[in-house]
């Protein structure tokens, strides 16, 4: 591996693990929502491990950032400075394991949803 490569792959798990903790899920809930191992997104946060294209787009729509941003081609933060965003933050650190992962379940389908609505002019 190329001292540039080993670069990028720090970058990314770096930005992994801080949207992670940003969105405020532990490495094992994000892996029961990955269906991955927990020391998998131990190592992926390491840099140990190369992530595929299709990681990338799960943890990009689980942490709701761009690929472009875990990749470190767009602005070195999340903005967090929504005191909205920070209270749901606070409210979801709240909730046992179980209902974490269910609230996130239904986000992603709400999010998934909104793509039909928009190809069919936006109505329900």
């Amino acid at each position: 591996m190329s001292e540039t490569d080993g670069k990028k792959r720090a970058q990314t798990a770096k930005r992994i693990s801080e949207a992670r903790k940003s969105a405020g899920l532990s490495q094992g809930q994000v892996a029961k929502l990955m269906e991955l191992h927990r020391p998998t997104i131990s190592e992926i946060e390491a840099g140990n491990r190369r992530v595929t294209a299709e990681e990338l787009s799960t943890f990009a729509k689980l942490f709701d950032v761009t690929v472009g941003w875990l990749l470190g081609e767009a602005s070195d933060t999340i903005e967090t400075d929504d005191p909205r965003v920070q209270l749901a933050a606070r409210e979801l650190k709240k909730l046992k394991p179980e209902d974490l992962d269910r609230l996130m379940r239904l986000l992603a389908s709400m999010r998934s949803d909104e793509t039909p609505k928009a190809k069919r002019g936006g109505k329900s």
